[in-house]
């Protein structure tokens, strides 16, 4: 009797030691909040976890919903790096003093004009704005000069976008960037009056692809992932890119960045350094995920398009950014 109480006494201490040891083999490795297209960020994982050995567990969610959760959990929060497809909620987790300065060798790789002047993120890929067009309903010579031209009332009823999602909210405070609080307020109402709200990009470019709607204002890339499919969304649909630093020639960076209450800080810095060099830009030219070759579709064109490139250092001016998207994601 004595021997078994010994035996199941350390087979109890084996278990408490296996649970609480974050060594071990249960332990999750680096863990990433990732807001970006699930498919893309499982082929870079799959990617880093291949070439360095380092697991990488990865939870999926909307920007919003996470960047406000890594607030709500502060120096508590499981993650260790937090993707993102647009910058607003990176810059929401960085005014909250949760993110861990980038790598010097990290900066390095990424131009200045794709990374924030704090060194807090950095981007990691990047999507162009566009007017979605029904060719057969537009010529272009009809199409706008600018995307404030949408507010005007010629426009009624003939454009439709997706304000409530993040993607919207990052081509709203380029316009704020650009044109101040007044002028955005402006275009908003008169964007209220004169557009069509749609769910999700894709919707919207299936509406004006279907006839249902003119034009519409969404990421690029929705148009070429359709094409690489069959095209039956987007067979009657070109893309207008908005020129001459207007606001609708904002191009969004996809960010990511380290938490300072990381429990693996050395690999999960070195996770962003891997997605920022060869192997992570590999994955978007040529990894076998559809999302990874969206993601560099969008981003070795939008990379290219330097008369049309806007970058938002949201940091600057959070406040004002903050109420510009309060407008409009809530007032339709």
């Amino acid at each position: 009797m004595k021997y078994a109480l010994s035996t199941l006494a350390g087979a109890t201490a084996l278990a408490i030691m296996l649970i609480a040891s974050p060594s071990m083999a249960e332990d999750a490795g680096i863990i990433v909040y990732n807001a970006q297209h699930e498919s893309l960020t499982k082929a870079w994982a799959e990617g880093f976890t291949k070439e360095t050995g380092i697991k990488v567990t990865v939870r999926n969610g909307g920007d919003s919903d996470f960047s406000n959760q890594i607030v709500a959990e502060g120096t508590a929060s499981p993650a260790d790096v937090f993707l993102t497809e647009n910058s607003p909620a990176m810059a929401l987790v960085e005014s909250a003093g949760l993110f861990a300065p980038v790598d010097a060798d990290t900066l390095a790789q990424v131009p200045q004009d794709y990374q924030p002047a704090s060194g807090k993120w950095v981007g990691v890929a990047a999507r162009s704005t566009v007017f979605a067009y029904n060719k057969t309903k537009l010529t272009a010579d009809q199409l706008p000069k600018s995307m404030l031209d949408l507010a005007d009332p010629s426009w009624k009823g003939r454009w439709a976008a997706s304000p409530s999602g993040a993607d919207f909210q990052a081509i709203v405070s380029a316009l704020l960037q650009l044109k101040g609080e007044a002028a955005t307020a402006d275009w908003l109402k008169a964007m209220k009056t004169n557009f069509t709200a749609y769910k999700g990009n894709s919707t919207v470019m299936k509406a004006v692809n279907a006839g249902e709607i003119e034009g519409g204002v969404i990421y690029h890339y929705y148009y070429f992932g359709d094409q690489a499919k069959t095209g039956e969304n987007s067979k009657n649909v070109e893309l207008h890119y908005f020129k001459n630093q207007d606001p609708g020639a904002f191009v969004s960076i996809s960010g990511g960045g380290v938490l300072a209450s990381s429990k693996h800080p050395k690999e999960a810095q070195a996770f962003l350094k891997w997605l920022t060099g060869k192997g992570g830009q590999d994955v978007l030219k040529t990894g076998d995920s559809f999302e990874g070759r969206l993601a560099i579709r969008q981003s070795r064109y939008a990379f290219t398009l330097r008369h049309s490139f806007l970058i938002v250092d949201l940091m600057r001016r959070r406040r004002r950014e903050m109420n510009a998207i309060s407008l409009a994601s809530g007032g339709f």
